[in-house]
């Protein structure tokens, strides 16, 4: 409220005085936050580092969609006492011993500061970019208030999902959305969608297949393209994820300008006895052996970053299971990562869902640059 003084102007108004107090917190330049974020990561391979992060994994309803009571009880009693260990040895086989951390940690902070970089090129300190997981360290609550307090009352969220899912891009943006639930002052918001037939996401996957296959003295007879499952009757009640990742598919294969048969759809880390989208990457890479293929290539184009589930379950375990069962040459081609063309991708997509909220010369420039 204002406090009427004794006082006039000259032309006979009253003059107000604020009784705001004087130790008023200073408030700082506006800018923009681009938060992009990950699924998460435990903070090492333990036992009990493995159990809180699969636990707050495995609690979160968007990805088990199945009663709360009974899957808490069966969660906390037979699945955490069991597969933390399991987790754990995956993980250890992949772990980045030099930085203490899981290569999707690694890498997730690479293309944070080179996503910076660009965008610092384009539109200076206007824009500040940062990294968050949906599940671990950092955690979404914490960067968002470090936007806030560095000035950023408009935020965008990019989760790094080519594929929409509930149970990775929703889910990620609903952590984001509680976290402003409890802010006082609350930024704007905007989210960012899918990218799955993006044709600067396809180059970049296609570019990435040839140079791996450049540096090889063979040629595989056929590339998997492997994407992380989903259970069969979320396709059933709606989720576009399915569908998303076999447009992917054969958006690469056209690029590629390869057969049907020759580049070929399947998913993994399927969990439990309940039907899964199908086919099944393990059960894909034993039936092409079986058939005579004896040189595959596989990719995981709906991973931003390379992490267990490419590392450990691909890597390894795809190549042991074609090997086992008659192949002869297996290679995996990495994630794309925080390689220029992926960053720049990452950069691009930013700065097209930044517009309004940033200097459009400034975009201008650098859509002028980058031709």
């Amino acid at each position: 409220m204002a406090e009427r003084s004794d006082n006039t102007r000259e032309d006979g108004e009253p003059v107000y005085q604020t009784d705001f107090p004087s130790e008023h917190p200073p408030i700082g330049s506006e800018k923009v936050g681009v938060l992009l974020l990950n699924l998460g990561t435990p903070e090492g391979t333990d036992y009990w580092s493995m159990r809180r992060y699969l636990k707050e994994f495995l609690s979160d309803q968007r990805v088990i969609e199945l009663n709360p009571v009974f899957w808490q009880i069966l969660l906390n009693t037979v699945i955490l006492s069991k597969r933390p260990q399991a987790s754990g040895k995956a993980y250890a086989s992949i772990w980045n011993t030099e930085k203490n951390e899981s290569p999707l940690k690694t890498i997730t902070r690479d293309q944070s500061d080179a996503v910076a970089g660009i965008l610092q090129q384009r539109f200076g300190g206007e824009v500040v970019v940062d990294w968050a997981m949906r599940y671990g360290y950092p955690r979404t609550q914490d960067v968002l208030a470090k936007l806030e307090d560095q000035g950023c009352h408009k935020i965008l969220l990019l989760a790094l999902y080519p594929q929409y899912a509930a149970s990775t891009t929703a889910t990620a943006y609903d952590q984001a959305f509680r976290a402003l639930m409890r802010m006082r002052w609350q930024p704007a918001i905007r989210t960012t969608p899918s990218y799955h037939d993006e044709p600067q996401y396809i180059d970049a996957v296609v570019g990435s297949i040839q140079q791996h296959l450049q540096q090889l003295d063979w040629t595989p007879e056929v590339l998997v393209t492997s994407f992380h499952g989903l259970p069969k009757r979320y396709l059933l009640n709606g989720d576009p994820y399915h569908c998303q990742c076999a447009k992917s598919s054969r958006l690469i294969r056209d690029r590629l300008g390869w057969s049907a048969e020759a580049v070929q759809l399947s998913f993994q880390s399927r969990f439990g006895k309940e039907e899964w989208l199908q086919p099944y990457t393990d059960e894909k890479l034993a039936q092409l052996a079986r058939e005579g293929v004896k040189k595959v290539a596989i990719i995981a184009p709906g991973f931003a970053s390379d992490c267990v589930e490419t590392l450990e379950e691909l890597d390894q375990e795809g190549r042991e299971t074609f090997l086992e069962a008659g192949g002869e040459q297996f290679t995996y081609i990495p994630c794309l990562n925080a390689q220029p063309d992926h960053v720049r991708l990452i950069a691009d997509l930013a700065t097209r869902e930044l517009g309004g909220w940033v200097d459009d010369n400034a975009r201008g420039r650098a859509s002028i640059a980058a031709e």
